[in-house]
């Protein structure tokens, strides 16, 4: 750590503005010239969290030493949420009976599509932890995960052994209730699996655990003396340099929201990778500004862009690869060889807007070139996609 770096453990209680300076809540007074807010955001639970301890919601370190020590004792669980956390959850758990409730007509749809959805499954059912793919980026790990507050990084679940205390001989099955949500829980002390469980689709059920992992909201409980402008869900607008409309104030990852005219090809999501790049470019805007230098917005910003893991496959998204502006104006290409790869373009107009790469297909770096340059595919067809032709030798 640099020299001229000092840690606080504290929580912000108070902003003023007007003198510049930040009052915590341990009452610590720390004056500024440029302030960049980074306090995140955290869980949604389900509406029932407050009256059962038995449900958890998983956003930071603190929450996942909380859930595996849970998780140990704990025979049947109920993971609700169908974003990242959640399809990395039910693929994770080991000996135990997973009940999957999502709200949607496939698995994992904050990423992939319905097809996607099919792909995976085989492996969900199979539940066979597969050989980690080669990571072609940083990898993030948390040495002591005593460590308070820190967010989850992409690798959170890398190291990690989750395990219920079901039978060790006997393979985690997971039943996905599909279009489904919890409308009412009770508990029975008597009951071999304490909480009892009503969904949407009338279907009972019991369990020892409930994981809620059903998105995240800005966090920003603190006060300010100039109202900074916030969106309609509470997350602060920043304009191209992650400036606040209070002078002085930046913010950055998913407690901000970007106000300016984006590029075609990218839109913010909730992701660490996302957040951490937001940060750095703060950081340099602050430079920038401190030091009167002119400021040129950072590339990561020209083209959506995430690499992750899902259910033991390298899943890699790109530009606008659902679709995500396009209307219904746009075709898609897909190729599929199951168990191995599951590759679909978006295209407009001849020309590719995002991209959904799953498995070891290493295109990653032609699709990308591709939906930056929007080079005219109308002479190659089909053939884009075609498993016999190698496509990267057009456009290397």
């Amino acid at each position: 750590m640099h020299s001229n770096i000092a840690v606080i453990h504290d929580s912000l209680l108070e902003i003023h503005d007007g003198e510049k300076y930040v009052v915590t809540k341990n009452n610590k007074i720390v004056k500024y010239s440029y302030l960049c807010l980074c306090t995140g955001a955290e869980p949604k639970l389900v509406p029932q969290a407050k009256d059962f301890e038995e449900i958890l919601g998983i956003r930071d370190t603190d929450s996942v030493d909380k859930f595996v020590k849970k998780i140990a004792n704990a025979k049947k669980v109920i993971v609700v949420g169908n974003g990242g956390i959640a399809s990395e959850l039910v693929y994770k758990i080991k000996n135990t009976e997973i009940h999957w409730v999502i709200k949607d007509r496939h698995i994992s749809s904050t990423f992939v599509d319905p097809g996607a959805a099919e792909f995976f499954l085989p492996s969900l059912k199979n539940n066979e932890q597969s050989t980690e793919p080669v990571s072609k980026r940083m990898r993030y790990q948390e040495e002591d995960f005593k460590k308070s507050g820190a967010a989850l990084g992409p690798d959170w679940y890398k190291n990690l052994i989750i395990r219920g205390a079901g039978d060790l001989t006997v393979p985690s099955e997971v039943k996905i209730h599909y279009e489904s949500e919890i409308t009412h829980i009770s508990k029975d002390r008597n009951s071999v699996h304490p909480l009892q469980v009503t969904l949407s689709n009338g279907a009972d059920l019991t369990c020892d655990l409930i994981i809620s992992a059903t998105g995240v909201t800005a966090r920003k409980s603190f006060a300010t003396e100039t109202a900074l402008e916030l969106t309609e869900f509470g997350e602060i607008k920043v304009n191209e340099h992650m400036e606040t409309n209070v002078p002085g104030i930046y913010a950055a990852g998913d407690v901000c929201s970007a106000n300016w005219n984006v590029a075609k090809h990218w839109f913010q999501m909730k992701l660490w990778t996302q957040a951490r790049q937001m940060g750095s470019y703060a950081a340099r805007c602050m430079s920038g500004h401190l030091n009167k230098e002119e400021i040129l917005q950072d590339f990561c910003f020209e083209m959506f862009a995430h690499s992750t893991k899902l259910f033991g496959y390298k899943v890699i998204l790109l530009g606008l690869f659902n679709g995500q502006k396009l209307g219904t104006n746009y075709e898609i290409l897909i190729r599929m060889t199951k168990g191995h790869e599951y590759v679909k373009f978006v295209l407009e107009n001849n020309k590719l807007q995002g991209a959904v790469l799953i498995g070891d297909t290493d295109l990653e770096e032609m699709a990308e070139n591709l939906i930056l340059n929007q080079i005219d595919l109308s002479p190659y067809g089909d053939d884009i996609l075609n498993p016999d032709i190698d496509i990267e030798d057009y456009f290397d």
